[in-house]
Parts: structure tokens; C-alpha cells; sequence
């Protein structure tokens, strides 16, 4: 009798894997870093195989004492954008994995801005010309590495984000497959025709035949092979790990929105079946509807969420782990006019300026590390706050809510500060684990683990809410410092 579901929650820093029950209950969890590689200012990489060898390792840990053969499939989301290119013979990159926090692209797209695509990127793939996106990348890795481009063309190179190389791998090169949501954060994907663009193809100067196959989230795609776990399981979800989370909210109908604070923030607000344009900043993206089929959303992203914490323990040292901020932050009253902008990898929405590098504005005398702490995780909430607004404004309506997971929910701190700038009512689920639950409740869908959408209705359970504790005033001078810090922190264009 098939009685779980695994998902493999492959993310920016690290990778966990999870052991779900027929009722979405966390049974096992298994967790581990992996290196963070900074070559140059502003590059970011992964080495694939440290994320292939850390996932295997994690599966084998969570199977002990666990009969393979009731599992019922696995279910894949991952970090977006990261982009891998390897050798199908060998199944070795040909380079590490480039980020999707990278800005060693920004030059070119630059360039390409210049030569006046924007536009054609923009109305084709819904997202606008950033580093942040694997295009690009595709195209610094088939320049700079000796052979690439030759062999891209004739066939031997195959190119995926961390899914795809995750798929590959478990099914022993049998699949190079991608799913929708995923495609969508490529800049090579029209995400009307739903399918590769030939034409963004050419520009980009990135042979075809190097592109994985893209179908539904829930959907077949492919077998664990046999030696690797002692018996076939199938694949049988993939999600972006932001539409994961969207999912996994249970936010299938129209206007239904979550943020996710995790390494990044993401505010996905589904949109259904319209694909809505944003003037404010935002991108138009593919999620899942019910049944794990592409259905249009809006999505805000933050580039340093809670990775300006990792920033004060790695980097800093002011900090051993990241639950101590919490109580440190609760210890003073106010940020004493301390602001943190973190565009350590440039900004995202609403502002997409790729140029721009983290500031620190408000610093007195009387400054000390606890302001940091606090204004570190401020600089979240704010953050957050002009996604909301931005979505706010495209949409016309007013939220009064908001769904939220992620591991910085946990710290309380943060979620009050998010209520009280934001004045609306935040949701914390019991399972904070939302991106893997998403990816776990797809698998389980596609293979009738679950027979319906419908089932998942009592799985969802809000842990704690948090509403605004202060008045408009105070909110309002606090939002004015952070505009006034942000205004000093964008690059200066003519």
C-alpha cells in the first residue's frame, strides 16, 4: 500500500527533503546546506554536483527505516532561474550552476535594453530584462566555456534549472524535462503560446537543441531509477518553488495571494486565466491551477530576504543563529533610524535596478548592533510592504490579508513588523513548510493519492495570526525613512 509522498525542496542554501502522509503531515525531514561560491563581487554559484550528491544523500537518510515501496511518488520544487548546463554523455556540468541572484550578466542586458528589446521581452514572456533570469546566464556560459557553443548545437549539451538537473540525475538521463512554471523564468518562454520562443531564442544567440521538454506540474515525469533507491518511484510533480508555495497555500482562485520569506521574498497573487500586465513593477508569471495546469499570476520578488540574516551571522558575525534575532530585535523599541537597503544583488520589484548595492543610512553615534539586528529585519517587512502596494495598485483592490510560510514566519518579530506596516492581518500557517507541501499535494494529485483538489481543503491550518499595533502616524513615518533610503540607494541615471 503506497501510504507517502516524498518532496524534494531544493532550494538556494540548502536542500530538504520531506515525508508526507495521506494527510499532508510531516512525517520525517531531512536538511542540509550546501557551498555558497562568490567568485567575483556580485557572481553567485552553485557546484551541481555538491546539490545532486547532498540530495541523494538526504533521500537515502530519509528511506532508513522507511519501505521504498510505499512511497506513492516524489514531488520536485527548487529554487528558480539557476541555471545549469551540462554534458549528456557524461551527465557532468560543464560549469558551475550561475545563480539567480548573479549580476555578472547585467552588462549585457543592458545592452540589450539599449538595442530596444525590453518591449519584445516583456510582451512575450511577461518578465522584464534582468540578470535575475536564465537567458542570459544560457548565454555567458555558452560564450565563456571553450567547446559549449559547438556543442550545444550539435546536440550533446542539455540545459535545465535545478529541477531538470534533479530529473536527470534520479532518472539516469531517461528525462530532460521541465515544467511550466519553471519555463516562465527563463526569458525564452512565451508564456501566451506556452512554449520556447524561437525568435527570443535567436537574439539570445541559444541553440534549441539544448531546451528540456515543459508540461504540467502534475504530470509524468519520469522514474527514479531502481539502483539509486532500490526500487523505480515515480516523479510526478515540479514547481518553481514560489508557484510551489502559491499551491500550497491552496491559492487556486483568482486574486488569492502568500508571500514566501525565504532566502528571496516572493508575493505570487494568482490571476487565473487573465494575464494582467503590471505598471508597478511587478512580472507576470505561470502557477498551477487546481489540477497543476498553467494558469496566469503576478509575482513581486525580493532578492535578499532572509539572506540579509545568513548576511549578519556569515559575514558580520554579529549573530550565531537566526533565531536569536528575534528576542534582540524585541529588546528595543524603535530602529533609532537605522535602515538597511540590502541590494547586495541589486534591487528587485518594484524598482529593477540591477546596479544599485546595499546601504546603511540613519547611522549615529549611539548606533549600535542590536539597530542593525532590528533594522536587518525591517528591511524585510519594508521590502515586502512595496510588493503588497505594487499588487495592490495593478489589481485595484484592496488586501486585507495575507497568507504567509516560509522559514522567516518563524520569527515573530518580523510577522508583528509585517502586520503593523503593512495594517493588515497576517496568516501563519501550522506548516511553514508550504513550497514543499505544494510540490507533495501535485505528485500526489498526478498519481490519485489524492483523487481531487478537494481533499486539501482541511489540510491548510493557520497556526498564529498577527494584526497592526500601531498607528498611522508611526506607520508612516516609518515608511518615509525607508522611501528616503531607498531614493539614496537606486543608481543615479540620466
Amino acid at each position: 500500500m503506497k501510504k507517502y509522498i516524498i518532496a524534494i525542496d531544493a532550494g538556494t542554501t540548502g536542500i530538504t527533503v520531506l515525508l508526507f502522509n495521506k494527510d499532508a503531515q510531516i512525517i520525517k525531514k531531512a536538511y542540509s546546506e550546501f557551498t555558497q561560491i562568490y567568485p567575483q563581487p556580485g557572481w553567485v554559484e552553485h557546484n551541481p554536483i555538491e546539490i545532486w550528491d547532498t540530495t541523494l544523500r538526504l533521500l537515502r537518510e530519509i528511506f532508513k527505516n522507511i519501505d521504498v515501496n510505499s512511497i506513492a511518488s516524489v514531488g520536485i520544487t527548487n529554487q528558480r532561474e539557476t541555471t545549469v548546463v551540462w554534458n549528456k554523455s557524461t551527465s557532468m556540468p560543464i560549469y558551475n550552476a550561475i545563480v539567480w541572484q548573479c549580476t555578472r550578466t547585467s552588462s549585457y542586458c543592458n545592452e540589450l535594453k539599449g538595442q530596444g528589446y525590453a518591449e519584445k521581452f516583456s510582451s512575450k514572456t511577461g518578465l522584464v530584462i534582468d540578470s535575475y533570469f536564465s537567458g542570459t546566464k544560457i548565454n555567458w556560459i555558452l560564450n565563456n566555456v571553450t567547446n559549449s557553443r559547438e556543442l550545444a548545437q550539435e546536440g550533446e549539451l542539455a540545459f535545465g534549472t535545478i529541477d531538470s538537473w534533479l530529473i536527470w540525475n534520479l532518472t539516469k538521463g531517461a528525462s530532460h524535462i521541465t515544467d511550466y512554471t519553471n519555463a516562465s523564468r527563463t526569458l525564452i518562454f512565451n508564456i501566451d503560446s506556452q512554449e520556447w520562443d524561437n525568435e527570443l531564442l535567436e537574439i539570445l544567440d541559444i541553440p534549441s537543441e539544448i531546451l528540456p521538454s515543459v508540461q504540467n506540474s502534475a504530470s509524468d515525469f519520469g522514474k527514479i531509477e531502481a539502483s539509486i533507491l532500490g526500487a523505480e518511484i515515480p516523479i510526478s510533480g515540479v514547481a518553481g518553488d514560489q508557484q510551489a508555495a502559491l499551491y500550497g497555500q491552496l491559492a487556486f482562485e483568482s486574486g488569492m495571494s502568500k508571500c514566501t520569506y525565504g532566502t528571496g521574498c516572493f508575493m505570487l497573487t494568482n490571476t487565473g486565466a487573465n494575464r494582467i500586465n503590471s505598471s508597478n513593477g511587478l512580472l507576470t508569471t505561470l502557477a498551477c491551477d487546481a489540477w497543476g495546469k498553467p494558469t496566469y499570476s503576478l509575482e513581486g520578488s525580493v532578492f535578499m530576504g532572509g539572506a540579509v540574516i545568513q548576511w549578519l551571522r556569515d559575514e558580520l558575525h554579529l549573530i550565531d543563529d537566526a533565531s536569536e534575532t528575534n528576542e534582540i530585535a524585541n529588546s528595543i523599541d524603535s530602529n533609532n533610524g537605522v535602515y538597511i537597503v540590502p541590494a547586495f544583488a541589486g534591487l528587485g520589484a518594484p524598482y529593477w535596478d540591477m546596479d544599485a548595492r546595499g546601504s546603511i543610512t540613519g547611522i549615529t553615534r549611539d548606533t549600535n548592533t542590536v539597530h542593525f539586528i532590528r533594522a536587518a529585519l525591517e528591511s524585510i517587512a519594508y521590502q515586502v510592504h512595496d510588493l503588497f502596494n505594487a499588487i495592490q495598485l495593478d489589481l485595484g483592490i484592496t488586501l486585507t490579508d495575507l497568507q504567509v510560510d516560509g522559514g522567516a514566519t518563524q520569527n515573530d518579530f518580523l510577522m508583528q513588523f509585517q502586520s503593523d506596516i503593512l495594517d493588515v492581518e497576517i496568516n501563519r500557517p501550522e506548516n511553514i513548510e508550504t513550497t514543499a507541501l505544494g510540490a507533495a499535494l501535485l505528485a500526489g494529485l498526478s498519481m490519485k493519492f489524492w483523487e481531487s483538489p478537494d481533499e486539501f481543503k482541511n489540510i491548510i491550518k493557520i497556526k498564529k495570526s498577527f494584526t497592526s499595533a500601531i498607528n498611522s502616524d508611526i506607520r508612516t513615518n516609518l515608511l518615509n525613512g525607508w522611501k528616503d533610503a531607498i531614493s539614496r540607494t537606486l543608481t543615479k541615471r540620466n
